[in-house]
Order: C-alpha cells, then sequence, then structure tokens
C-alpha cells in the first residue's frame, strides 16, 4: 500500500510532463467555472469534488473481465494542490500560470 505523499509524488512525476499538460491541469483545478468534474491525464484522474477539493487516483480498467480498480488514491485541498503541481513545475523550469 501506497501513502498520500507517494500518490501525489507519482502524480507530479506522471501528469506534470510538459508545460501544455501543466497549464491544462492548472486550468482546471483552478477554474471557478467548474465546480465538479475530472481531469482525465496520461496515467492519473484528477477528480474536482467542489471548488476547493480534490481526489487523485489512478483507475485500471479490464474491460476483458467488466470491472475497474481502483488501486490507491489521496484526497488534497485546492491551494496545497496547486502548491505541489506549481513547485514541480519551477523544477522542470516551466512558465508559471499566474492565479485567477
Amino acid at each position: 500500500m501506497i501513502n498520500s505523499r507517494e500518490v501525489i509524488e507519482r502524480f507530479l512525476e506522471d501528469e506534470i510532463s510538459s508545460q501544455e499538460l501543466y497549464e491544462a491541469i492548472s486550468d482546471f483545478i483552478d477554474s471557478v467555472h467548474i465546480r465538479n468534474g475530472e481531469f482525465e491525464g496520461n496515467y492519473f484522474i484528477i477528480k474536482k469534488m467542489d471548488l476547493n477539493n480534490f481526489i487523485i487516483y489512478v483507475e485500471n480498467i479490464h474491460p476483458d473481465e467488466n470491472h475497474r480498480e481502483i488501486p490507491y488514491s489521496t484526497s488534497i485541498y485546492k491551494e496545497n494542490l496547486l502548491k505541489e503541481i506549481n513547485e514541480r513545475a519551477r523544477d522542470k523550469k516551466y512558465i508559471l500560470k499566474p492565479r485567477n
């Protein structure tokens, strides 16, 4: 079993992998016009529960067995998630998005 910090680290490694993906994820998280919904990244899904709360998880779909698995997930507050992705973007020398 992996802990919440490991989920965040894996998420950052897999999803903050280009300037474009960083911007798309940042826009989704920070948008006041999207009150809830999902953002499907390369491997992780970001579920927006409301304007401030998110669940990050991996979804493995097994169509031949007709089921899906969510092997690990974590919940995170908006400000903490934005801080994490901006720190990763800064480390990768991306141009940081201004906050709304």
